[in-house]
């Protein structure tokens, strides 16, 4: 696996485990248009994989998915918290190879992610959860209206996740609740404090509201970056999830790729105890801006979409 940043550790994806695997072989191609539909940015040399490609991928996938599902109804409840995790792992790292994607991580620290974390990263796509659960299983806290989604919403309610309705502001304060008590029982919980998904090319306002919860446990931030890019480590666009693109029509582009590579940004952790919650945010989205910067990234206008987190 590749791997860059000031403390880089070379190796496969691994996690708290110990177990590793290397995802995906190369990163790929892009649709022959200037830009895909729903105004996302594409490369206009690159020629998407072969039509049985894009549906063996897609087979394979849906297949996973329903077996995720039935491992989450008819195993979790009989299994430790720790061999769920190695599950969800598994799972996630078999997803993104079916899907061809190489994850990188870049630890820009010495040390892993150990409990009592709040992961803060920047948001692109349905792909980001995949990535970071292949590097350490994690809490996710996502808008309640993912739940209501056919089979994956069933999916990712059993693996965890924290839903929350955005517009009342008396859920933010209950899903802060039990985000403290998820953390102080060691778990990684991870939020996107954009609130909505961006095409990857920058970063959209950061909201605190939610790091209310890493203060209150006493715990550390862990900011993340996260980009995809192409072959010639220039910025991919299929993964982003933006605009009206509906799930299936973004991941049909995903499949179109010949590869992905995932890169993902490990910035130095922030101790958040007695830190009020918007110097975290201010904290977290210089860490995550500088990260993008870093070469390889092509800075351009924010272009905001509507997929909230």
């Amino acid at each position: 696996m590749h791997t860059s940043g000031d403390h880089t550790m070379t190796g496969p994806l691994s996690g708290a485990d110990g177990a590793g695997m290397a995802l995906g072989i190369e990163c790929g191609a892009r649709e022959p248009e200037p830009t895909t539909e729903r105004g996302v940015q594409a490369s206009p040399d690159h020629r998407p994989a072969p039509l049985p490609v894009r549906l063996v991928r897609s087979a394979r996938v849906t297949v996973h998915i329903v077996g995720g599902l039935t491992t989450t109804v008819l195993v979790f409840p009989w299994i430790s918290p720790p061999q769920r995790r190695t599950l969800i792992r598994r799972w996630s790292q078999q997803l993104l190879q079916m899907l061809n994607i190489e994850a990188r991580v870049h630890w820009r620290h010495n040390g892993g992610l150990p409990g009592n974390v709040l992961i803060v990263a920047n948001h692109i796509s349905w792909l980001d959860i995949f990535v970071l659960n292949a590097l350490q299983p994690a809490r996710f806290i996502a808008k309640a209206d993912l739940k209501h989604w056919p089979v994956v919403g069933r999916l990712i309610a059993n693996v965890g996740t924290l839903f929350i309705e955005r517009e009342r502001r008396r859920d933010t304060h209950t899903v802060n609740r039990h985000t403290v008590e998820a953390l102080s029982r060691g778990d990684l919980v991870a939020v996107f404090p954009e609130g909505t998904t961006s095409d990857g090319t920058g970063l959209l306002k950061f909201h605190s509201s939610l790091l209310q919860s890493i203060v209150d446990a006493e715990g550390h931030m862990q900011p993340v970056a996260i980009r995809y890019r192409t072959p010639a480590d220039q910025h991919c666009a299929a993964p982003a999830y933006v605009g009206e693109v509906s799930l299936l029509a973004s991941f049909w582009r995903v499949t179109g790729e010949r590869g992905i590579s995932a890169e993902l940004h490990l910035m130095p952790p922030v101790p958040a105890q007695a830190r009020h919650r918007r110097d975290l945010s201010r904290a977290a989205e210089e860490a995550i801006r500088t990260a993008l910067a870093s070469p390889g990234s092509a800075p351009a206008p924010d272009r905001r979409g509507d997929r909230q987190a």
